[in-house]
């Protein structure tokens, strides 16, 4: 029996230590697929382009840049030049209407100081070329009233060239009673349209 069991001890020896190498063996395959799973994610992470991570803004900051206004580079504005003055509506607004009385062509004292003032308007302003336009209330016919209006429309000519404008910068015109400036029909409203009126034509 001794003789049996010492046969044997050998042999479950050897068995032994095969099986425990075994084992030992499928616990590292084990341990080294665990190992390759966990560190699998990090590669994956770190493997993340650069592009798509959060905080980079070269691209935003990139066209910022390109649609930047040039004051932003340290340009100035070039100033715009400044508009010539036409003399033409300064001059307009220079002159002022003188009145009549009732019937009349005849330049009264206030008539006359309005058309010195006129005068030292024109006379500022050399090229400018005036039209001198009469004209009347509505009573009368239209035939008188034309000829009434052209008559005081050359009164006020024929005293600005006395004061020093040239003739042939001065034209008249008579529109009877064709453009009233008021279109009532009482003593204020005639004698607000028994007038000349002076308008720029160059």
């Amino acid at each position: 029996m001794k003789r049996n069991l010492n046969r044997l001890m050998p042999i479950l020896l050897a068995g032994m230590f095969v099986y425990g190498g075994c084992a030992k063996q499928d616990v590292v395959k084990k341990d080294a697929s665990l190992a390759s799973s966990v560190t699998k994610p990090a590669e994956t992470a770190t493997s993340t382009p650069a592009a798509s991570r959060p905080g980079n803004r070269d691209e935003p900051i990139a066209a910022t840049a390109a649609n930047a206004s040039p004051l932003d580079n340290g340009e100035q504005a070039r100033p715009q030049p400044p508009k010539e003055p036409t003399a033409t509506p300064g001059v307009a607004r220079g002159l002022d209407r003188i009145y009549f009385d009732f019937d009349a062509s005849t330049l009264s004292a206030a008539a006359r100081q309005t058309l010195t003032g006129n005068f030292e308007t024109l006379k500022q302003n050399p090229a400018s070329k005036l039209r001198i336009e009469g004209h009347c209330d509505e009573r009368g016919s239209d035939d008188y009233n034309l000829a009434l209006s052209e008559s005081r429309a050359r009164a006020a000519q024929r005293y600005l060239t006395a004061l020093g404008i040239p003739a042939e910068r001065l034209s008249t015109i008579g529109y009877g009673k064709e453009k009233p400036a008021d279109p009532g029909h009482d003593e204020k409203a005639w004698a607000g349209n028994r007038r000349d009126e002076f308008v720029i034509i160059e």
